[in-house]
């Protein structure tokens, strides 16, 4: 098997492992709380909001500077920071006992974690350009995969030995896929060399997007998927509890629910990997979002876990065919020697969307009840159609427009790296 494939297949297995890790957490966090003291309803989607959304926020404000610094340093490196930084984080989270200690290491995990843009920036400069949208569309998929398993297993775990077991098991996940990408995979992309300090490379670029109105407007995509997609997670637990009643498992039954989602859109990313490109990335974006809008709608309607979970499946479907079109576009859009940049400016208006999302969501949920999550997260994704549309004017095509389906190229047209 040629390098690059081996090494591909090596940061896929340990992106999904890291991110069914990460994910163990998801349905934990507002039980974990209430396990804290926080009892009453305004005060746990109080810190159950500011908590989901610190991580995200601080890797928001982190992730340029780490892909800034991937671009002069190599890509490997990011992705062990990432993952071996974040198992340290969550398994100190056992030790917490109040809501402001979790808060604090879900702060400091948002600034030296993001194994999701480091991965993607590896998988882009290793793999030949005309695979980039299989190859983008296949590390997506594991990306969901990962977040379908993460938060059932997570549940069971915290339903059979409590949550702080679950963070424990968490942190072993997170050493073991970094102990994977150090033995087994190699580092493809050689970084150019680069003057200055540490600190001084580690300065985010903004040039790509400013020069770029068509990745401008994928960063603006990037955001509003995102923000839409975690508007309605943190809550999940607690409308499961509404719906169902504090008898009924509600680790479990979150777990399956948000896992089940995950797994939906695991394969979707796969099927539209292979497919986008003959069909034409913009308007299978197009589609995506439109199909999510109407899930997103019908969940603010369910009456009933399974309701629920068939509409948050469909919802999932579509979900898993947005990021890996625009990761596809991103990667023919940007320069080769500025991917970590230009993909660390893709996760930070990614996390920025996932830090105001569970933050928004708490806020609709306490004013305005729980059905109305749901409808905010689908005018959102109604915005997000419009933004597609409008983006066309700039490059995007809602057509095939090539026999491989390539966009046209707005700005330098970049070269893949090397395939052997």
């Amino acid at each position: 098997m040629r390098s690059w494939k081996r090494s591909f297949y090596v940061i896929w297995f340990a992106e999904l492992i890291a991110i069914a890790g990460f994910s163990t957490t998801t349905p934990i966090i507002p039980l974990f709380l209430r396990d804290l003291g926080v009892t009453d309803p305004g005060r746990l989607n109080y810190w159950n909001g500011l908590s989901q959304s610190a991580s995200a926020l601080a890797l928001a404000l982190l992730a340029p500077v780490w892909g800034s610094l991937a671009d002069g340093y190599g890509r490997k490196p990011m992705i062990l920071r990432a993952m071996l930084g974040g198992a340290v984080l969550i398994s100190l989270m056992a030790l917490t006992t109040s809501p402001w200690q979790v808060f604090v290491l879900r702060t400091l995990q948002g600034c030296v974690t993001g194994t999701v843009a480091a991965a993607t920036v590896y998988v882009a400069a290793l793999v030949p350009k005309e695979e980039a949208g299989y190859r983008l569309g296949l590390l997506q998929m594991a990306i969901f995969l990962g977040s379908s398993v993460g938060p059932l297993f997570g549940g069971i775990v915290a339903d059979a030995a409590g949550p702080r077991m679950n963070f424990l098991a968490t942190g072993a996940i997170l050493a073991f896929s970094g102990f994977l990408v150090l033995r087994f995979a190699e580092e493809e992309f050689v970084p150019s060399p680069r003057p200055g300090s540490l600190l001084r490379n580690a300065v985010p670029d903004l040039s790509p997007a400013l020069r770029n109105p068509a990745l401008a407007a994928l960063l603006l995509v990037t955001f509003s998927v995102q923000f839409a997609s975690a508007i309605a997670v943190p809550i999940l637990p607690l409308v499961i509890l509404h719906m169902a009643g504090p008898e009924s498992g509600v680790g479990t039954l979150s777990g399956l629910i948000i896992g089940a989602g995950s797994l939906a859109a695991a394969l979707a990313a796969a099927a539209v990997g292979r497919v986008s490109g003959r069909v034409g990335y913009g308007r299978t974006l197009l589609g995506c979002v439109g199909g999510a809008f109407v899930f997103y709608i019908l969940q603010g309607f369910a009456r009933s876990p399974t309701e629920l979970l068939w509409f948050r499946t469909g919802a999932g479907i579509f979900l898993g065919g947005t990021l890996p079109s625009v990761n596809a576009l991103i990667a023919r859009l940007c320069d080769p020697g500025k991917q970590g940049s230009t993909y660390g400016l893709s996760s930070s208006v990614s996390s920025a969307g996932m830090a105001l999302g569970p933050a928004v969501g708490a806020v609709v949920a306490s004013s305005a009840g729980y059905p109305f999550v749901f409808f905010t997260a689908a005018v959102i994704l109604m915005g997000t159609g419009l933004i597609v549309v409008r983006a066309s004017a700039h490059g995007i095509t809602f057509s095939p427009g090539s026999p491989s389906g390539d966009p046209p190229r707005t700005g330098p047209a970049p070269s893949g790296p090397d395939g052997a």
